[in-house]
This record gives C-alpha cells, structure tokens and sequence, in this order.
C-alpha cells in the first residue's frame, strides 16, 4: 500500500525559468512525509516531536523531468524497510503518468534526548500496513 498526497505546483516553488526549483522538491517531500504520519500513522508531528522526532539521516534523489506552476503532482509513499529504529522509504512524484523524481530516504526515530529508540508497537505495525512488497 502507498500514501498518496497532491501537491499543486505554486509560484513559489518555481524558479525565474518557470520550473521548480530543486531544493522546493525536498520541502514538498518533507510535507508529504508530515502527512504521512498525520494521515495514515494518525500520529501528527506537532504531537510526536513533543517527545522525539524523526530527522531524515539519509537520501538519495533523481530528478527525471521538470515540473511547471500549474502542474498537478501526486506524491506516492511507500515503506521499503523497517528496522529496530529506522525506516526507509520511496517517494516518487507523478504528473499524470509522468515521473518527475524518485527519491529513497531514511528516518530514525528518535527519543527527547536525540539518540535513536525503536519504533513502538502500534507505530512499527502501523508502517507495515505501508511495506512495500517485491513483485
């Protein structure tokens, strides 16, 4: 199962030549993983970084096509793994049927003090219902 957020090309994501701006790509990357957690983990960030967080440790990104204002993006989450206090996750952003980038990120969960701590029970089940499986 994947996660799906629109996210509509704004003027502020664009550069003078009318395309996006690469680092907006990682702000609209971050929002997604945000609704992610509010939406399908139904654990917001202003409640689970009362305690903790989830600071991205690594990622790895290809930009495929440009996207233009105006366009219409569906971002698609999907679990790739999950460890004692990490996760890795796949992004891609579609216009259409259209790739326009594919990212591949790692998360850690971390404890109020910032050392890495396993993911819960409810939260470690709750990231299996967006495992992806190998076809």
């Amino acid at each position: 199962m994947t996660f799906e957020m629109p996210q509509k090309v704004l003027f502020k994501h664009c550069d003078p030549a009318g395309i996006v701006f690469y680092p907006r790509y990682f702000e609209m990357m971050n929002d997604c993983v945000e609704a992610f957690f509010d939406q399908a983990l139904g654990v917001p960030f202003e409640d689970f970084h009362t305690s903790g967080g989830v600071p991205t440790v690594q990622i790895q990104t290809r930009f495929v096509a440009p996207s233009r204002h105006g366009d219409h993006l569906v971002l698609k989450l999907g679990i790739t793994k999950i460890g004692t206090s990490s996760t890795e996750y796949n992004l891609k952003a579609f216009c259409a049927d259209e790739l326009r980038f594919d990212t591949t990120a790692t998360l850690v969960n971390i404890n109020k003090n910032s050392k890495a701590a396993p993911w819960c029970d409810l939260l470690r089940a709750k990231l299996l219902e967006f495992k992806e499986t190998s076809a």
